[in-house]
């Protein structure tokens, strides 16, 4: 949990959390894409050769208020 973050709404405390997509059964963070969606026949939106990055959110534990982060790149590629 991120103690310092204050919420910008209200003045509450801020709790660090992530928002999850869904796709064939799994599960997996939000990514942010640079540019705008363009379509693509096999995954319905290209992102290859896109910049990543994983979407870090926050919410005032008073008012429920979301504040997102996309700071740090994200890789699609899992460790072997």
């Amino acid at each position: 949990m991120d103690q310092g973050r204050m919420c910008p709404k209200c003045n509450g405390r801020m709790e660090t959390g992530f928002t999850v997509d869904t796709t064939l059964g799994s599960y997996l963070p939000t990514i942010w894409v640079e540019g705008e969606p363009e379509r693509s026949f096999r995954t319905l939106i290209k992102i290859r050769d896109k910049t990543r990055r994983r979407v870090n959110s926050y919410r005032c534990a008073d008012c429920g208020f979301l504040e997102l982060y996309a700071l740090e790149e994200w890789s699609l590629k899992f460790p072997k």
